[in-house]
């Protein structure tokens, strides 16, 4: 191997999700209209949550968080590929492709454990109604909230210190929109096999284990709600899950899709179409999710925006 083709790359080439002028063009309207969803969608949660007391719940307090991580999540990733569109450049430094793909996996991985978080509240209100308050007092839902982040943190941190001592050599052609772990670990010409067990350990303890606390909280949630007397009570009961349950599908099937899949079976198509469902489709479609069904939270975002116009008029 040449001396020159022995150095890490200093940037790389992001080849995007098209490589045409006119679909380019068409993805940035798409793109750019879908965030602006995302982003108004999510903020519009946080801000009525934080301005309607009646909405100062665990429940709520937890969502405000999901919306914010949602947000961080597709903003890390859709207005970066709006601006290569735009400029027609598909660069990126080696410095920010690391820090693009420390927050995608810092937010990934706060998102699915706040989702688990999110089942348990819902598993303690249907499952222990009279204790609700005391067992969900707000030290525990402080530290329930906070937990996320931190160890998000870590594992985060843990994977670009493991990608900081890879050398890349030769391509530096990355086929998809962002810097993702799989496809940079694939353009290495060091050996990866330390970093792919760390990938394999990290997707078992957030996905798998957030995955079977799921279904463990929902089957006891589930028993539970089979146990009330009256077909009102139930249906009331399972509509409170069922927004819940709806982001639980998005987020698991798309994730595991990425992640706990064979390479054999993965394509670059394959993981851009999964990447595109978790990083913009999910964050934008959440607060639809859980505002249509929530007449609480429909209620607070039209008190927010009557306050808007009152006070511009």
């Amino acid at each position: 191997m040449e001396p020159r083709n022995q150095t890490s790359a200093f940037e790389f080439i992001l080849l995007g999700l098209s490589e045409t002028p006119e679909q380019e063009t068409l993805l940035f309207a798409l793109f750019l209209c879908m965030y602006v969803v995302m982003a108004m969608g999510n903020l519009s949660i946080i801000l009525a949550i934080s301005s309607d007391s009646h909405l100062h719940t665990p429940m709520y307090f937890f969502l405000a968080n999901l919306s914010l991580v949602d947000f961080g999540l597709a903003t890390n990733t859709v207005p970066k590929m709006l601006v290569n569109i735009q400029i027609r450049s598909k660069s990126i430094s080696y410095a920010c492709c690391l820090t693009q793909m420390y927050f995608f996996h810092f937010f990934g991985i706060v998102d699915s454990v706040l989702i688990a978080v999110m089942a348990y509240d819902r598993f303690v209100a249907i499952c222990h109604p009279l204790h609700y308050t005391a067992i969900m007092s707000p030290r525990l839902c402080g530290l329930l909230a906070g937990s996320p982040w931190v160890f998000s943190y870590f594992i985060s941190l843990t994977h670009i210190l493991l990608m900081a001592r890879l050398v890349f050599c030769g391509n530096n052609e990355l086929p998809h929109y962002f810097c993702d772990l799989t496809p940079l670990l694939r353009l290495s010409c060091t050996d990866t096999s330390v970093n792919k067990i760390f990938v394999l350990i990290v997707a078992g303890l957030v996905i798998a284990t957030t995955f079977f606390l799921l279904m463990a909280s929902y089957a006891r949630i589930i028993v539970a709600i089979m146990k009330v007397p009256s077909a009102g009570g139930r249906k009331k009961a399972f509509s409170t899950c069922s927004s819940h349950l709806s982001v639980v599908a998005l987020l698991y099937g798309t994730t595991i899709g990425v992640y706990l899949c064979p390479s054999s079976v993965r394509t670059a198509v394959k993981e851009k179409a999964s990447a595109v469902m978790y990083t913009t489709v999910t964050p934008m479609l959440n607060p639809f999710i859980y505002s249509l069904r929530n007449r609480d939270l429909k209620g607070a975002l039209r008190k927010l925006v009557n306050r808007k116009i009152i006070s511009s008029s």
